[in-house]
């Protein structure tokens, strides 16, 4: 695989000099350590700061969802590697209004691990922190673990909705509620076609045969619980919609969000092939589409693949998520 990089060593600091390079006026580094990035009015006295992060290698997620309307900073690790606790704590005081600061992140170990050293340092601070944890991936557990389950792409959703909340004035109570009743709304499966080649190593993050898709794949390159004869787009929504459609226990007469995510070399032309299919089967259930978003939202470095996820609506969390927000890989207005 060919990869247009200099050192691999350097490719996770080189990236982001770039972005910050590329967009001033949305983002910046509050210190010595380009590791940390914040919104660039941060911090916003009197607004509640959510701080998200993990590895890198996911862009636009963590790192590209800092801005306006949604997250207030983020800490970077290696590529799949969690940022440190230090770093979590430095993104913490960097947006801190003096009202709070929630953690909003994925679930897995070393990112909860840090998480929640940053949480004991920000409470030295008189910082008070309180953390909600994405875990939409139906795949990864069945719903009677669903705390159990991975965090993957669903959690743009409550980045989308806690950022809301956050704008306009929202308490630290209210906004870690709001992000939690987004996650406990939402689902998420994906497939993998080809695995992701890490820069440091030039080696697959998994083996996976041509001709081979794998059902329920993480966005590390987790393994799913089915691999197969790569199917026809249509047979691929019908499989992902029917597991988050009994997921979420939608029926006639409900709304959703629709989110069909590109995990890195898949073109946007075959995501919106998926949404027809995902749009035509939620149609034929009575289940209106009331938001959609189609393209790369988290991805794994150039994996080639998709996911679906759904987050059921009330008024409320499709008013949030139809508030305006602004960052250098996002725009809603």
């Amino acid at each position: 695989m060919k990869k247009i990089i200099n050192e691999p060593g350097r490719f996770v600091d080189e990236m982001i000099e770039g972005i910050l390079l590329a967009h001033p006026g949305q983002v910046k580094t509050p210190g010595s350590d380009p590791r940390i990035m914040v919104r660039a009015d941060a911090p916003v006295a009197g607004r509640v700061g959510i701080v998200t992060g993990g590895g890198s290698g996911h862009l636009p997620l963590f790192k590209g969802y800092v801005g306006v309307g949604l997250c207030s900073g983020v800490a970077i690790g290696n590529v799949f590697s969690s940022p440190s606790s230090q770093q979590v704590f430095e993104a913490t005081k960097a947006v801190d209004g003096g009202v709070g600061v929630l953690y909003l992140y994925g679930n897995y170990g070393g990112d909860v691990f840090n998480f929640d050293l940053a949480a004991d340092l920000s409470e030295l601070e008189d910082i008070e922190t309180t953390t909600v944890v994405g875990r939409d991936d139906v795949a990864s557990q069945p719903k009677e673990r669903k705390h159990d389950r991975r965090g993957v792409a669903g959690i743009i959703f409550a980045y989308k909705a806690a950022g809301a909340a956050a704008e306009r004035g929202d308490s630290l109570a209210e906004v870690a509620a709001i992000a939690e009743d987004v996650i406990e709304h939402t689902a998420t499966m994906g497939i993998g076609l080809s695995p992701t080649i890490l820069p440091t190593t030039a080696q697959p993050s998994f083996d996976l045969p041509d001709g081979e898709m794998e059902v329920g794949i993480g966005i590390h390159g987790e393994p799913g619980f089915h691999r197969g004869p790569l199917e026809t787009a249509d047979k691929i929504a019908d499989r992902l919609v029917a597991a988050l459609v009994q997921d979420l226990e939608l029926a006639s007469g409900d709304r959703v969000a629709v989110l069909v995510n590109g995990m890195g070399a898949t073109p946007l032309e075959e995501l919106y092939v998926l949404y027809r299919r995902v749009y035509q089967i939620l149609a034929g259930l009575g289940v209106e589409v009331a938001k959609n978003y189609i393209g790369e939202y988290a991805t794994s470095l150039e994996m080639a693949g998709a996911s679906i996820s759904l987050l059921k609506l009330d008024d409320a969390r499709l008013s949030l998520l139809q508030a305006p927000a602004s960052s250098p890989f996002f725009k809603e207005a």
